[in-house]
Protein backbone atom coordinates (compact mmCIF):
# COMPACT_ATOMS: atom_id res chain seq x y z
CA UNK A 1 0.00 0.00 0.00
CA UNK A 2 1.43 3.54 -1.26
CA UNK A 3 3.04 5.44 1.91
CA UNK A 4 0.09 8.34 1.43
CA UNK A 5 -2.98 5.71 1.52
CA UNK A 6 -4.42 5.93 5.16
CA UNK A 7 -7.56 3.39 4.39
CA UNK A 8 -7.57 0.94 1.23
CA UNK A 9 -10.82 -1.18 0.62
CA UNK A 10 -9.81 -4.11 -2.01
CA UNK A 11 -12.52 -5.93 -3.42
CA UNK A 12 -14.29 -6.10 -0.13
CA UNK A 13 -17.29 -8.54 -0.18
CA UNK A 14 -19.65 -9.56 3.09
CA UNK A 15 -22.93 -11.67 3.26
CA UNK A 16 -25.12 -12.42 6.39
CA UNK A 17 -27.27 -15.52 6.90
CA UNK A 18 -30.92 -15.00 7.36
CA UNK A 19 -33.16 -18.02 8.74
CA UNK A 20 -35.66 -18.90 6.91
CA UNK A 21 -36.67 -22.01 8.87
CA UNK A 22 -36.76 -23.33 12.16
CA UNK A 23 -37.12 -27.11 12.99
CA UNK A 24 -36.14 -29.34 15.97
CA UNK A 25 -36.25 -32.66 13.85
CA UNK A 26 -32.89 -34.59 12.67
CA UNK A 27 -35.12 -35.91 10.33
CA UNK A 28 -36.87 -32.91 8.88
CA UNK A 29 -33.40 -31.31 9.02
CA UNK A 30 -31.48 -34.11 6.29
CA UNK A 31 -34.29 -34.36 4.65
CA UNK A 32 -34.18 -30.47 4.04
CA UNK A 33 -30.46 -30.85 3.40
CA UNK A 34 -31.01 -33.60 0.46
CA UNK A 35 -33.42 -30.96 -1.17
CA UNK A 36 -31.30 -28.32 -1.20
CA UNK A 37 -32.74 -26.59 2.20
CA UNK A 38 -30.13 -24.68 4.20
CA UNK A 39 -32.74 -23.33 6.47
CA UNK A 40 -31.29 -19.81 5.71
CA UNK A 41 -30.76 -17.44 2.67
CA UNK A 42 -27.27 -15.55 2.01
CA UNK A 43 -27.87 -11.76 1.80
CA UNK A 44 -25.27 -10.17 0.35
CA UNK A 45 -24.67 -6.53 1.55
CA UNK A 46 -21.21 -5.73 -0.05
CA UNK A 47 -20.31 -6.80 -2.96
CA UNK A 48 -16.70 -6.07 -4.48
CA UNK A 49 -16.30 -2.65 -2.73
CA UNK A 50 -13.07 -0.72 -3.59
CA UNK A 51 -11.42 2.52 -2.91
CA UNK A 52 -8.66 4.37 -0.79
CA UNK A 53 -8.95 7.28 1.46
CA UNK A 54 -5.69 9.06 1.55
CA UNK A 55 -4.02 10.11 4.28
CA UNK A 56 -5.60 14.40 5.29
CA UNK A 57 -8.94 13.27 3.08
CA UNK A 58 -12.27 13.97 4.47
CA UNK A 59 -13.88 11.28 3.17
CA UNK A 60 -17.60 10.72 2.41
CA UNK A 61 -19.69 7.40 2.22
CA UNK A 62 -23.47 7.63 1.44
CA UNK A 63 -26.00 5.40 0.39
CA UNK A 64 -29.37 4.79 1.42
CA UNK A 65 -30.41 3.01 4.32
CA UNK A 66 -29.95 -0.79 3.62
CA UNK A 67 -27.14 0.33 1.10
CA UNK A 68 -24.12 -1.22 3.10
CA UNK A 69 -22.46 1.89 3.83
CA UNK A 70 -23.05 1.24 8.01
CA UNK A 71 -21.66 -2.69 7.58
CA UNK A 72 -18.56 -1.41 5.44
CA UNK A 73 -17.59 0.91 8.26
CA UNK A 74 -18.13 -2.00 10.92
CA UNK A 75 -15.46 -3.73 8.71
CA UNK A 76 -13.29 -0.98 8.27
CA UNK A 77 -13.23 -1.05 12.40
CA UNK A 78 -12.45 -4.41 12.81
CA UNK A 79 -16.03 -5.38 13.71
CA UNK A 80 -17.18 -7.79 11.59
CA UNK A 81 -14.40 -9.62 8.62
CA UNK A 82 -15.30 -9.25 5.26
CA UNK A 83 -15.86 -12.72 3.36
CA UNK A 84 -14.02 -11.77 0.38
CA UNK A 85 -11.22 -8.66 0.47
CA UNK A 86 -9.32 -6.68 2.39
CA UNK A 87 -8.92 -3.73 4.42
CA UNK A 88 -5.61 -1.88 4.91
CA UNK A 89 -5.04 0.56 7.96
CA UNK A 90 -2.03 2.85 8.35
CA UNK A 91 -2.45 4.71 11.75
CA UNK A 92 -4.44 4.96 15.00
CA UNK A 93 -8.45 4.30 14.23
CA UNK A 94 -10.54 5.62 16.43
CA UNK A 95 -14.46 4.37 15.52
CA UNK A 96 -17.45 6.08 16.38
CA UNK A 97 -20.10 4.25 15.24
CA UNK A 98 -22.90 4.92 17.66
CA UNK A 99 -22.97 8.02 20.36
CA UNK A 100 -22.62 6.41 23.87
CA UNK A 101 -21.69 2.92 23.16
CA UNK A 102 -19.87 1.44 26.19
CA UNK A 103 -20.57 3.86 28.88
CA UNK A 104 -21.75 3.29 32.16
CA UNK A 105 -24.47 5.18 33.66
CA UNK A 106 -23.42 3.86 37.33
CA UNK A 107 -20.20 5.24 36.55
CA UNK A 108 -18.96 9.14 37.00
CA UNK A 109 -18.08 11.32 33.62
CA UNK A 110 -14.68 11.34 34.18
CA UNK A 111 -14.50 7.20 34.70
CA UNK A 112 -16.39 6.44 31.45
CA UNK A 113 -14.07 8.90 29.93
CA UNK A 114 -11.32 7.24 30.86
CA UNK A 115 -12.88 3.92 29.98
CA UNK A 116 -14.05 4.94 26.87
CA UNK A 117 -10.77 5.49 26.09
CA UNK A 118 -9.51 2.50 26.70
CA UNK A 119 -12.16 0.59 24.35
CA UNK A 120 -10.65 2.76 21.75
CA UNK A 121 -7.44 1.37 22.43
CA UNK A 122 -5.47 4.33 24.32
CA UNK A 123 -3.63 4.15 27.18
CA UNK A 124 -4.04 5.85 30.85
CA UNK A 125 -1.44 8.06 29.89
CA UNK A 126 -2.89 9.03 26.35
CA UNK A 127 -6.50 9.57 27.32
CA UNK A 128 -4.87 12.08 30.74
CA UNK A 129 -3.23 13.88 27.59
CA UNK A 130 -6.93 14.15 25.99
CA UNK A 131 -8.56 14.77 28.69
CA UNK A 132 -8.56 18.58 29.14
CA UNK A 133 -9.49 18.84 25.50
CA UNK A 134 -12.65 16.41 25.86
CA UNK A 135 -13.86 18.14 29.07
CA UNK A 136 -13.30 21.42 27.35
CA UNK A 137 -14.85 21.06 24.28
CA UNK A 138 -18.04 19.02 25.75
CA UNK A 139 -18.45 21.92 28.21
CA UNK A 140 -19.38 19.77 31.25
CA UNK A 141 -16.42 20.49 33.54
CA UNK A 142 -18.92 20.89 36.54
CA UNK A 143 -20.56 17.53 36.24
CA UNK A 144 -17.81 15.34 35.42
CA UNK A 145 -17.46 13.38 39.20
CA UNK A 146 -21.30 13.05 38.38
CA UNK A 147 -22.32 9.55 37.48
CA UNK A 148 -23.74 9.50 34.24
CA UNK A 149 -27.52 8.49 34.72
CA UNK A 150 -27.88 11.96 36.19
CA UNK A 151 -27.02 13.79 32.74
CA UNK A 152 -29.58 14.74 31.10
CA UNK A 153 -29.72 12.78 27.09
CA UNK A 154 -28.27 16.12 25.54
CA UNK A 155 -25.24 16.09 27.97
CA UNK A 156 -24.55 12.29 27.27
CA UNK A 157 -24.40 13.29 23.31
CA UNK A 158 -21.68 16.36 24.41
CA UNK A 159 -19.91 13.70 26.22
CA UNK A 160 -19.74 11.00 24.11
CA UNK A 161 -19.52 12.69 20.87
CA UNK A 162 -16.41 14.96 22.34
CA UNK A 163 -14.39 11.70 23.26
CA UNK A 164 -14.45 10.55 19.88
CA UNK A 165 -13.57 13.40 17.86
CA UNK A 166 -10.79 14.66 20.40
CA UNK A 167 -9.31 11.41 20.76
CA UNK A 168 -5.78 11.51 19.13
CA UNK A 169 -5.86 8.97 16.64
CA UNK A 170 -4.52 9.30 12.81
CA UNK A 171 -8.08 8.44 11.12
CA UNK A 172 -11.65 9.38 12.77
CA UNK A 173 -14.45 7.58 11.46
CA UNK A 174 -18.01 8.86 12.35
CA UNK A 175 -21.44 7.53 11.40
CA UNK A 176 -24.36 9.53 11.30
CA UNK A 177 -23.23 11.84 14.02
CA UNK A 178 -23.21 15.48 13.20
CA UNK A 179 -26.94 16.65 14.36
CA UNK A 180 -25.75 16.34 17.93
CA UNK A 181 -26.58 18.53 21.24
CA UNK A 182 -28.04 21.56 20.60
CA UNK A 183 -27.53 24.49 18.12
CA UNK A 184 -24.44 26.15 19.95
CA UNK A 185 -22.85 22.36 20.27
CA UNK A 186 -23.86 21.81 16.44
CA UNK A 187 -22.15 25.54 15.50
CA UNK A 188 -19.48 24.27 17.25
CA UNK A 189 -18.81 20.93 15.81
CA UNK A 190 -18.84 22.88 12.52
CA UNK A 191 -16.05 24.76 13.59
CA UNK A 192 -14.25 21.60 14.56
CA UNK A 193 -14.62 19.95 11.42
CA UNK A 194 -13.57 23.37 9.23
CA UNK A 195 -10.30 23.12 11.17
CA UNK A 196 -10.08 19.30 11.11
CA UNK A 197 -11.03 19.76 7.20
CA UNK A 198 -7.81 22.23 7.28
CA UNK A 199 -5.08 20.52 9.59
CA UNK A 200 -4.59 17.57 7.20
CA UNK A 201 -6.22 14.80 9.55
CA UNK A 202 -7.79 12.10 7.91
CA UNK A 203 -11.83 11.93 8.37
CA UNK A 204 -14.37 9.17 6.92
CA UNK A 205 -17.58 10.26 7.41
CA UNK A 206 -20.96 8.56 6.64
CA UNK A 207 -24.04 10.73 6.84
CA UNK A 208 -27.59 11.40 4.66
CA UNK A 209 -27.07 14.82 4.71
CA UNK A 210 -25.61 16.41 1.88
CA UNK A 211 -24.72 19.84 2.60
CA UNK A 212 -22.41 18.04 4.80
CA UNK A 213 -20.42 15.89 2.54
CA UNK A 214 -20.36 19.65 0.23
CA UNK A 215 -18.93 20.95 3.09
CA UNK A 216 -16.68 18.78 4.43
CA UNK A 217 -15.60 16.44 2.06
CA UNK A 218 -13.07 16.45 -0.99
CA UNK A 219 -13.76 13.02 -1.72
CA UNK A 220 -16.75 10.70 -1.23
CA UNK A 221 -18.31 6.94 -2.15
CA UNK A 222 -22.13 6.42 -3.02
CA UNK A 223 -23.05 3.44 -2.15
CA UNK A 224 -26.08 1.78 -3.69
CA UNK A 225 -27.02 -1.88 -2.92
CA UNK A 226 -23.71 -3.36 -1.72
CA UNK A 227 -21.92 -1.58 -5.08
CA UNK A 228 -19.97 1.45 -5.46
CA UNK A 229 -22.33 3.19 -7.98
CA UNK A 230 -20.13 7.23 -8.12
CA UNK A 231 -17.18 7.79 -6.38
CA UNK A 232 -14.43 11.05 -6.53
CA UNK A 233 -15.64 14.39 -6.54
CA UNK A 234 -18.39 14.87 -3.35
CA UNK A 235 -20.79 17.62 -5.15
CA UNK A 236 -21.19 14.79 -7.84
CA UNK A 237 -21.68 11.80 -5.80
CA UNK A 238 -23.83 14.31 -3.41
CA UNK A 239 -25.76 14.95 -6.63
CA UNK A 240 -26.05 11.46 -7.68
CA UNK A 241 -27.60 10.88 -4.03
CA UNK A 242 -29.69 13.77 -4.21
CA UNK A 243 -30.78 12.56 -7.88
CA UNK A 244 -31.51 8.80 -6.46
CA UNK A 245 -33.79 9.99 -3.74
CA UNK A 246 -36.06 12.39 -5.63
CA UNK A 247 -36.11 9.65 -8.23
CA UNK A 248 -37.82 7.21 -5.71
CA UNK A 249 -40.62 9.83 -4.16
CA UNK A 250 -43.28 9.82 -5.46
CA UNK A 251 -45.76 13.11 -5.79
CA UNK A 252 -49.58 13.27 -4.82
CA UNK A 253 -50.81 13.35 -7.81
CA UNK A 254 -48.79 10.06 -9.07
CA UNK A 255 -52.15 8.76 -7.78
CA UNK A 256 -53.99 10.21 -10.69
CA UNK A 257 -55.19 7.25 -12.47
CA UNK A 258 -56.65 8.20 -16.34
CA UNK A 259 -57.28 5.64 -18.87
CA UNK A 260 -59.69 7.43 -21.68
CA UNK A 261 -59.51 5.74 -25.37
CA UNK A 262 -59.49 9.54 -27.09
CA UNK A 263 -55.88 9.57 -26.25
CA UNK A 264 -52.64 6.57 -25.84
CA UNK A 265 -49.20 6.46 -25.61
CA UNK A 266 -48.39 9.11 -24.05
CA UNK A 267 -44.77 9.63 -23.53
CA UNK A 268 -42.16 11.99 -21.81
CA UNK A 269 -38.76 12.13 -22.82
CA UNK A 270 -35.88 14.10 -21.10
CA UNK A 271 -34.01 15.74 -23.51
CA UNK A 272 -31.47 18.17 -21.25
CA UNK A 273 -29.79 16.65 -18.62
CA UNK A 274 -31.52 15.04 -15.85
CA UNK A 275 -28.55 16.59 -13.27
CA UNK A 276 -28.03 20.46 -14.41
CA UNK A 277 -27.42 23.39 -13.35
CA UNK A 278 -29.28 26.63 -13.19
CA UNK A 279 -28.01 28.26 -16.94
CA UNK A 280 -28.49 25.21 -18.72
CA UNK A 281 -32.04 25.31 -20.30
CA UNK A 282 -34.76 22.11 -19.47
CA UNK A 283 -35.95 20.66 -22.46
CA UNK A 284 -37.77 17.94 -23.47
CA UNK A 285 -40.41 15.94 -25.71
CA UNK A 286 -44.14 14.86 -25.60
CA UNK A 287 -45.53 12.48 -27.49
CA UNK A 288 -49.44 10.75 -27.57
CA UNK A 289 -51.70 9.84 -30.46
CA UNK A 290 -54.92 11.01 -30.71
CA UNK A 291 -57.75 8.71 -31.51
CA UNK A 292 -60.71 10.69 -32.64
CA UNK A 293 -61.45 14.00 -33.98
CA UNK A 294 -60.95 16.21 -30.67
CA UNK A 295 -59.13 19.55 -29.75
CA UNK A 296 -56.02 18.24 -27.39
CA UNK A 297 -53.55 20.30 -25.36
CA UNK A 298 -50.62 19.47 -23.06
CA UNK A 299 -50.46 20.45 -19.56
CA UNK A 300 -47.84 20.33 -17.39
CA UNK A 301 -45.71 21.71 -14.23
CA UNK A 302 -42.55 21.36 -12.98
CA UNK A 303 -43.15 20.18 -9.41
CA UNK A 304 -40.34 20.39 -6.33
CA UNK A 305 -40.71 16.96 -4.84
CA UNK A 306 -40.10 18.01 -1.35
CA UNK A 307 -42.74 19.79 -1.22
CA UNK A 308 -45.28 19.02 -3.66
CA UNK A 309 -45.04 22.84 -4.87
CA UNK A 310 -45.38 24.08 -8.32
CA UNK A 311 -42.63 25.88 -9.57
CA UNK A 312 -43.15 26.36 -13.62
CA UNK A 313 -46.08 25.41 -15.16
CA UNK A 314 -47.49 25.96 -18.63
CA UNK A 315 -51.01 25.49 -18.97
CA UNK A 316 -51.51 28.57 -21.94
CA UNK A 317 -53.01 26.37 -24.87
CA UNK A 318 -50.49 27.67 -27.09
CA UNK A 319 -50.15 23.86 -28.60
CA UNK A 320 -53.97 22.92 -29.35
CA UNK A 321 -54.26 20.49 -31.98
CA UNK A 322 -57.47 19.31 -33.63
CA UNK A 323 -58.03 15.64 -35.15
CA UNK A 324 -56.63 12.54 -34.86
CA UNK A 325 -53.27 11.06 -35.18
CA UNK A 326 -49.69 11.16 -34.13
CA UNK A 327 -48.58 14.62 -32.02
CA UNK A 328 -45.23 15.52 -31.24
CA UNK A 329 -44.00 18.53 -29.33
CA UNK A 330 -40.75 19.86 -27.88
CA UNK A 331 -40.63 22.31 -25.13
CA UNK A 332 -37.44 24.39 -23.63
CA UNK A 333 -37.43 26.89 -20.98
CA UNK A 334 -35.31 28.23 -18.12
CA UNK A 335 -34.97 28.36 -14.55
CA UNK A 336 -31.71 30.18 -14.06
CA UNK A 337 -33.18 31.93 -11.00
CA UNK A 338 -33.39 28.43 -9.35
CA UNK A 339 -30.71 26.14 -7.48
CA UNK A 340 -30.77 23.23 -5.32
CA UNK A 341 -33.64 22.12 -5.93
CA UNK A 342 -35.88 18.90 -7.44
CA UNK A 343 -38.15 18.91 -9.60
CA UNK A 344 -40.58 16.19 -11.18
CA UNK A 345 -41.81 16.62 -14.56
CA UNK A 346 -45.90 15.91 -14.97
CA UNK A 347 -47.69 16.30 -17.61
CA UNK A 348 -51.06 15.55 -19.05
CA UNK A 349 -53.00 15.74 -22.50
CA UNK A 350 -56.86 17.24 -21.98
CA UNK A 351 -59.41 18.49 -24.68
CA UNK A 352 -61.23 21.83 -24.82
CA UNK A 353 -63.01 21.19 -21.89
CA UNK A 354 -60.47 20.78 -19.72
CA UNK A 355 -60.90 16.86 -19.30
CA UNK A 356 -57.88 14.93 -18.00
CA UNK A 357 -57.57 12.65 -21.39
CA UNK A 358 -53.90 10.97 -20.43
CA UNK A 359 -51.71 11.58 -17.58
CA UNK A 360 -47.99 10.44 -17.19
CA UNK A 361 -46.32 9.58 -14.09
CA UNK A 362 -43.71 6.79 -12.71
CA UNK A 363 -40.65 6.42 -14.81
CA UNK A 364 -42.54 8.87 -17.66
CA UNK A 365 -42.11 11.76 -14.83
CA UNK A 366 -38.80 12.68 -15.07
CA UNK A 367 -36.42 14.03 -12.32
CA UNK A 368 -34.66 16.59 -13.04
CA UNK A 369 -32.35 18.11 -9.93
CA UNK A 370 -30.93 21.73 -10.63
CA UNK A 371 -27.36 22.55 -8.55
CA UNK A 372 -24.91 24.56 -8.24
CA UNK A 373 -22.56 24.92 -5.63
CA UNK A 374 -20.94 28.42 -6.53
CA UNK A 375 -24.18 29.96 -5.99
CA UNK A 376 -25.27 32.24 -2.73
CA UNK A 377 -28.22 32.09 -1.33
CA UNK A 378 -29.02 35.99 -1.85
CA UNK A 379 -28.71 34.96 -5.54
CA UNK A 380 -31.85 33.01 -5.77
CA UNK A 381 -34.65 34.84 -6.33
CA UNK A 382 -37.06 32.39 -5.71
CA UNK A 383 -39.98 32.14 -2.67
CA UNK A 384 -42.62 29.46 -2.07
CA UNK A 385 -45.53 29.58 -4.11
CA UNK A 386 -48.27 26.90 -4.51
CA UNK A 387 -49.64 28.80 -8.29
CA UNK A 388 -45.86 28.72 -9.94
CA UNK A 389 -42.56 30.83 -8.92
CA UNK A 390 -40.57 31.08 -12.02
CA UNK A 391 -42.28 33.18 -14.73
CA UNK A 392 -43.24 31.41 -18.60
CA UNK A 393 -40.57 31.67 -20.47
CA UNK A 394 -40.54 28.95 -22.48
CA UNK A 395 -41.74 27.42 -26.13
CA UNK A 396 -43.42 24.98 -27.62
CA UNK A 397 -42.17 23.26 -31.12
CA UNK A 398 -43.97 21.12 -33.07
CA UNK A 399 -42.38 17.55 -34.62
CA UNK A 400 -45.00 15.79 -35.61
CA UNK A 401 -48.95 17.19 -35.72
CA UNK A 402 -50.75 14.64 -38.43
Amino acid sequence: MSSNVAVKVDHVSKFFKLPTESTQSLRTTLVNRFKGIKGYKKQEVLRDISFEVQKGDFYGIVGRNGSGKSTLLKIISEIYVPEKGSVTIDGKLVSFIELGVGFNPELTGRENVYMNGAMLGFSTAEIDAMYDDIVDFAELHEFMNQKLKNYSSGMQVRLAFSVAIKAQGDILILDEVLAVGDEAFQRKCNDYFMERKKSGKTTILVTHDMNAVKKYCNKAVLIENGLVKVVGDPDEVANQYSYDNAASQTVSNDDVTVEHEAVTNLNVKLLSDKMTQPEAPIEFEISYDVNRDIQTYIAFSLTEIDRGLWIYNDNSLDVMTKGCGKKRFRYSCSLSCLNDIKLKLQVSVRDNTNTMLAFAKGDNAPVILINRTDISDNDISAKDSATGLVQRNGNWETIVNE
